[in-house]
């Protein structure tokens, strides 16, 4: 299944499923399940995205007067999961239509000064920044998710992948192409604001960044999960960036019915924490991720250069099962519901998005904090 994402990368997800259904399972962003898993946990507060106040009237009963915030205070108290769900949904709605009007009012003006239709200035800037799709990239990507090519070799789907390819190829260059509008024309200030919800970072749990960083990442992941592996570079590349800026907060999330092996992997990590090598264990994990039953769990401590009989005891005595089970239901209860997710000063991402997105957001919220 697969996280959302930008309205043109899912206009050329959904164009190339119609024609391509095998190579489609490939575009999701994020590991997901058809149900969401429960597990206790604390819940996380969202600030309110509906479209009436707190103060609002909802219903009178007799004398009584019921408002929107009773509302919302009993939703959460009932089922916390749909009620983040819902406000995120709405506010991706509102944040993705936003976007697309603020895009068709810069190149119309771009276009105006250039003596063009709109039509004819996307295409022909468009045009200018994409860049060719080569064999090797088709290559590449076919051999990273040959698996889900059902068989077919690499002759058969070489025309479906260079389609896909050339496509996302159109769609990074009309995200360049409005990004450069935007910082070249009129100010734009956006003032709806996203949800965020208040997540509880334990002092034990996994570090990597300054403590006093302006921004906050916590990310709830799966180490079977292909999608968090494939953020990683992504992440790493943030730190790269930003420095002691961000941090990132490793959250448990194992999808437990489409991963048999990440809820034991999850308990390793745990034990390679307690020992204090965490991020060397979980790079190793990524690693290795189809290969993650327990005794390879033991090798990989040992290779790591962890306590082994420390680490085995840790492991064959389920001694962290119940953190693992805890911080399942702080993701449930902030409406996570696939891996990865992550929550950049609360508000919430999920899928393995591209690099771009990331630094929108952080961006956004350094910002935030000088003023």
């Amino acid at each position: 299944m697969c996280a959302r994402i930008g309205s043109c990368e899912w206009k050329c997800m959904m164009a190339f499923m119609r024609t391509f259904a095998t190579c489609a399972i490939l575009l999701g962003l994020a590991c997901s399940v058809p149900a969401q898993q429960t597990s206790a946990g604390q819940s996380g507060s969202a600030s309110t995205a509906q479209t009436q106040s707190g103060s609002d009237t909802a219903a009178r009963v007799g004398n009584r007067t019921i408002t929107v915030a009773e509302l919302d205070a009993r939703w959460r108290r009932d089922d916390a999961p749909q009620q983040a769900q819902a406000f995120q949904q709405l506010y991706e709605g509102r944040k993705n239509a936003l976007d697309a009007i603020i895009a068709e009012m810069l190149i119309g003006e771009a276009a105006k000064a250039k003596g063009l239709s709109a039509d004819q200035f996307t295409e022909s800037e468009v045009a200018r920044r994409v860049k060719p799709v080569t064999e090797g990239q088709i290559v590449s990507f076919f051999q990273q998710n040959q698996a889900q090519m059902q068989g077919r070799d690499l002759t058969a789907m070489n025309p479906a992948i260079r389609r896909f390819l050339e496509e996302q190829e159109r769609s990074a260059a009309y995200r360049a192409l409005v990004t450069e509008l935007r910082k070249a024309g009129p100010r734009v200030e956006t003032v709806i604001d996203a949800p965020r919800y208040t997540v509880a970072i334990e002092p034990d749990d996994p570090v990597v960044g300054n403590a006093n960083a302006a921004v906050t990442v916590v990310e709830f992941s799966d180490f079977q999960c292909p999608f968090c592996q494939r953020v990683m570079p992504t992440l790493k590349k943030v730190r790269e960036t930003y420095g002691d800026r961000v941090r990132i907060v490793w959250k448990d999330f194992p999808l437990t019915s489409i991963h048999p092996q990440a809820f034991k992997a999850a308990e390793a990590g745990q034990c390679a924490r307690e020992q204090g090598k965490f991020w060397e264990y979980h790079d190793r994990l990524f690693q290795n991720q189809q290969a993650l039953e327990p005794d390879l769990l033991k090798k990989y401590a040992a290779d790591t250069g962890l306590d082994a009989a420390k680490f085995n005891a840790c492991l064959d005595t389920a001694k962290y099962a119940e953190r693992v089970q805890a911080q399942m239901g702080v993701g449930n209860q902030l409406g996570v519901s696939s891996t990865p997710s992550m929550f950049i000063n609360g508000r919430m991402v999920s899928g393995a998005q591209p690099y771009e997105t990331f630094t929108a957001i952080i961006d956004e919220e350094l910002e935030r904090g000088t003023k």
